[in-house]
């Protein structure tokens, strides 16, 4: 029963692991996109075809998002704002985004 418990936890570790990688390449897409942007205008098409594509769908179903329109529509918002994914996820910018929500 002991190995049984230690595989499951195994299992689910490797699982979280994959789950974080899958992320991270939604992430490099979405800094891709952004880039894009910046250079041709084209970001939030981008995004959104790549979302809609198979390996897309794929690739956010491995990261645990579900890949449906509303999914699509967020990724294309998130490009079309512009602000890199590394500064988005930082604490500086979330301090930032809510002493201007508590200004408003």
């Amino acid at each position: 029963m002991r190995d049984f418990v230690d595989g499951t936890a195994y299992n689910n570790e490797q699982g979280n692991r994959a789950r974080k990688l899958f992320a991270a390449v939604v992430l490099a897409a979405l800094d891709d996109a952004i880039a894009d942007d910046k250079k041709y205008g084209n970001g939030p098409e981008q995004i959104a075809r790549w979302a809609r594509s198979r390996d897309g769908r794929e690739v956010l179903s491995c990261a645990g998002i579900d890949p449906n329109e509303r999914v699509v529509e967020g990724l294309m918002e998130f490009v079309g704002n512009g602000v890199r994914t590394s500064v988005a996820l930082s604490r500086e910018e979330s301090e930032r985004r809510n002493a201007q929500a508590e200004a408003a």
